[in-house]
């Protein structure tokens, strides 16, 4: 049975079809979250019927509308709800939870109607967020009414911050192409939640941050509808619709039960009867308005900035000239900053490019969840604050990864050279968080070339990408003519007597030159090789390295856990002889000092590189 303009009962029966499709698929699985699904199957069923605008046949339609389970452990119902539409068979959506099945435990974008990944809650409001500013953005006069975001929230999820950053974002930009459903089943993974079924304390919280809230009963199919009617006709601010359900919804052995949450139910057949039998209604999704894709200039050259050698540029001077030059050249780059553009270098591109340019202030978290949404309507987003900062939303950069993003992330104030601030402020371990991010890249400039040149080169690639740059000016020592690649190095000291290999990046490439030149004077030969690609890393220039000098010294101002220590030991872990290697990272807690005293203090300066070497070709 085809439904085209359904009737409440049609709704009601279509509810009652993607609730039965949840128990299937969980019960051949032995595994999944039923009862998350059964408790917002009639919020879904009557978006899907009567609100979503979508071509299930072209996935990337510029006017579609976006649908992103926040509460990604709800798959099941994702799932339904797509064969619902026509897009998956009966027999794709019994392969949930199997090896090789695109119907994975939690959405990712194997599926093509999956945008992002979701799973680890607190994430998929953020990513809506992101997604509606980019229909903002893409937005032409002639367009109309842009696409709507949905996203299907859960309670429990309500808890995170990261929710209440991505509610105050939204009011703050207005976001009126946003929806999100709060799915107020009462019952978390363990027993209740905060706030149970007082709707209100919601409500409150929502209409402060900006929102239009309505609350209703998530059951009463009527309600639904008008209250998706109401949120489509709100235009000057983005609406959170508030329902009241039940966990467990239809199947009286788990409804409203505490210990049912993330299993089957207990007797498939009993539950599939109660719910009164398979059914296989089709929903013919209503198409989004006829439009095209947005026609964006073609890119232009991109006029990198020049700096004279021997100059002292900072690398967050030379991101922030790069960044702003690729914004003139390309019109999709966009970037978001944490209220600290000033610092990060990215105020002139706000000031050359504000249309593209998205003040995030003091919230990381909503600001990478921003550019994942950003990123899956074509645009580069550039996200930029402190290194150290970055770690409060390391769980988005994962997640990026998990969605399949493209999102490049400088972070600046890396490192005790930071001086006087202090560690408050110092990135010591943002190598290692970006290093264990699955296929990210990941580099350290060491001067303002080298910085513009590896700026522009993270725009050409894909995945996550990570560019660490340095608060103080440092001399500029490669040409303008100078390239860099992804993955390669530079050795800057070489001859055939060399004795012994200083392995540096960003700061400490200046300090390992000092030092190679020191040994000189006492007749040690030192190769010095800038390892601007901590990840991936130059492996034939290290083992050349190694077979040649037998000892290789390593140099960071990050901790000694995952930094470019570590990268440079991988290069050795296939089996083949491991060189003598000493290490030297910030292995004491810094306090406030110059930056000399800081790199002193922390034994990565040239002496401490010229005495580490020594030690090293002593006899044993």
């Amino acid at each position: 049975m085809t439904v085209t303009d359904a009737t409440d009962q049609d709704l009601t029966e279509l509810a009652q079809q993607l609730r039965v499709d949840a128990v299937r698929a969980t019960s051949l699985a032995s595994s999944g979250h039923a009862t998350s699904s059964l408790s917002a199957a009639d919020l879904m069923a009557v978006l899907l019927a009567r609100h979503f605008r979508y071509d299930v046949n072209w996935p990337g339609h510029p006017g579609n509308d976006r649908l992103v389970f926040s509460k990604g452990h709800a798959s099941p119902l994702l799932y339904a709800l797509w064969k619902a539409a026509g897009a998956l068979t009966d027999e794709e959506l019994l392969t949930y939870r199997q090896l090789g099945s695109r119907l994975e435990g939690h959405p990712t974008p194997r599926l093509p109607w999956v945008d992002v990944a979701t799973g680890s809650l607190g994430q998929g409001l953020p990513v809506g967020v992101g997604l509606a500013l980019a229909d903002r953005m893409l937005q032409r006069p002639e367009d109309g009414t842009p696409p709507r975001v949905w996203v299907l929230c859960g309670d429990s999820e309500m808890a995170e911050g990261s929710m209440w950053e991505a509610f105050e974002h939204a009011g703050y930009e207005r976001l009126a192409n946003l929806t999100a459903i709060i799915d107020v089943n009462r019952l978390g993974q363990r027993g209740p939640t905060r706030h149970q079924w007082d709707l209100e304390a919601y409500g409150r919280r929502a209409r402060a941050c900006g929102w239009h809230a309505i609350e209703i009963d998530g059951h009463d199919v009527s309600a639904v509808d008008a209250a998706y009617a109401e949120a489509v006709a709100v235009t000057d601010r983005p609406t959170v619709v508030i329902a009241r359900t039940l966990k467990g919804r239809g199947v009286s052995a788990v409804e409203d039960r505490e210990g049912a949450h993330g299993k089957p139910v207990p007797d498939e057949r009993e539950a599939v009867e109660e719910l009164g039998g398979v059914r296989t209604l089709r929903v013919e999704v209503r198409p989004p308005a006829a439009t095209t894709a947005p026609r964006r200039p073609e890119s232009a050259p991109v006029a990198l900035p020049r700096f004279e050698v021997g100059e002292k540029v900072a690398t967050r001077d030379a991101f922030g000239r790069a960044i702003t030059a690729l914004g003139s050249a390309r019109p999709e780059i966009v970037v978001l900053d944490g209220e600290v553009s000033d610092s990060t270098r990215t105020q002139a591109f706000a000031t050359e490019h504000p249309e593209r340019f998205q003040e995030c202030y003091i919230a990381e978290q909503q600001m990478v969840a921003a550019a994942v949404g950003l990123q899956v309507r074509g645009l580069v987003p550039f996200v930029a604050t402190f290194a150290a900062f970055l770690t409060r939303a390391h769980d988005m950069v994962r997640m990026a990864a998990v969605s399949r993003a493209s999102i490049a992330l400088a972070g600046s104030h890396a490192g005790v050279a930071i001086g006087e601030d202090g560690p408050s402020q110092m990135g010591l371990e943002d190598l290692a968080l970006f290093r264990s991010v699955h296929d990210a890249t990941v580099l350290y400039p060491c001067d303002a070339h080298q910085a513009a040149q590896l700026t522009a080169a993270m725009a050409e690639v894909s995945g996550v990408r990570y560019l660490r740059t340095t608060r103080g000016a440092s001399p500029v020592i490669y040409g303008p003519e100078e390239r860099f690649h992804i993955g390669g190095s530079r050795l800057l000291r070489a001859s055939d007597r060399d004795q012994v290999t200083l392995v540096a990046a960003g700061v400490t490439v200046h300090e390992a030159l000092a030092a190679a030149r020191e040994l000189e004077r006492d007749g040690i030969a030192a190769r010095v090789v800038d390892l601007y690609s901590v990840k991936p890393v130059d492996v034939p220039t290290l083992r050349t390295a190694a077979e040649d000098t037998g000892c290789l010294v390593t140099v960071e101002d990050h901790r000694p856990e995952g930094g470019l220590g570590d990268a440079v030991l991988d290069a050795f872990t296939d089996g083949r002889p491991v060189p003598r290697l000493v290490r030297l990272a910030v292995r004491t807690m810094p306090g406030s000092a110059t930056a000399d005293e800081q790199l002193r203090e922390a034994g990565i300066d040239a002496r401490s590189i010229a005495d580490a070497a020594r030690r090293a070709l002593l006899p044993a």
